[in-house]
């Protein structure tokens, strides 16, 4: 562990209940936007964002729930993923509706 990061651990330590909530708000504040777990490559799937270690894009996914398939039928037809992969996704998928909408009409349109 970085010098920072013990340094930090020990500072949160110190602080009050009120003092900590005050700084996971300014954490999360600053990771807002931020999906852990995907990401977009150019060149890499036409840039579409995916899930990291695989060619998976969110698309795909979300498509996969809107025809009723579940998060465990999903695991087991890619078994490269995780819930962990699964919740980044849904998560991407809600904070960028337009763009995985966008995504879904270029794939029936192909």
């Amino acid at each position: 562990m970085s010098t920072l990061l013990e340094d930090t651990r020990d500072l949160l330590a110190r602080l009050t209940r009120g003092e900590k909530a005050c700084v996971l708000k300014w954490v999360v504040d600053a990771l807002a936007g931020s999906f852990p777990g995907i990401q977009s490559i150019p060149g890499v799937c036409g840039g579409e964002p995916c899930v990291v270690r695989t060619r998976i894009p969110v698309w795909t996914l979300v498509r996969a729930r809107q025809l009723g398939v579940s998060d465990a039928d999903i695991l087991s037809a890619y078994p490269s993923l995780n819930a962990e992969d699964l919740a980044g996704a849904w998560a991407y998928a809600r904070s960028n509706p337009n763009e995985v909408d966008r995504h879904l009409e270029q794939q029936e349109r192909a």
